[in-house]
């Protein structure tokens, strides 16, 4: 296997996929898209969560460059490093879905199997 490949991979999961092995972290990044730029406390009521924990995983998205902090005075917001995280988000809840549908499919044709066969 080619040893570039391999390293970008490695570095790929230390730096982006490990920041989005949390769900909450994939909203947060959400929230932020399209431009938008959020205060901690503003993500915090939009999403529900606690002030403490949406900044705990927002130090962890600006560990991995993927938001970038502002300061305004005493606050601090924060914007998306790179919208294109967003479309890559996208592009795997796209495949979910069709594989969900898929899945869906084959579960309904079973049980139309199955009601064929009780005949």
């Amino acid at each position: 296997m080619d040893s570039q490949l391999v390293q970008e991979v490695e570095l790929l999961y230390r730096q982006v996929c490990h920041a989005m092995g949390d769900p909450k972290r994939l909203m947060i990044l959400y929230a932020l898209a399209g431009g938008q730029r959020r205060y901690v406390s503003e993500l915090a009521e939009e999403l529900g969560m606690p002030q403490p924990t949406v900044s705990r995983h927002l130090k962890i998205l600006r560990d991995r460059c993927l938001v970038t902090p502002t300061r305004d005075g005493a606050a601090v917001y924060y914007t998306l490093k790179d919208e294109r995280i967003i479309q890559a988000l996208d592009l795997l809840r796209a495949m979910l879905r069709d594989r969900l549908a898929e899945q869906a499919q084959l579960a309904r044709f079973d049980a139309l199997s199955a009601g064929l066969d009780n005949t």
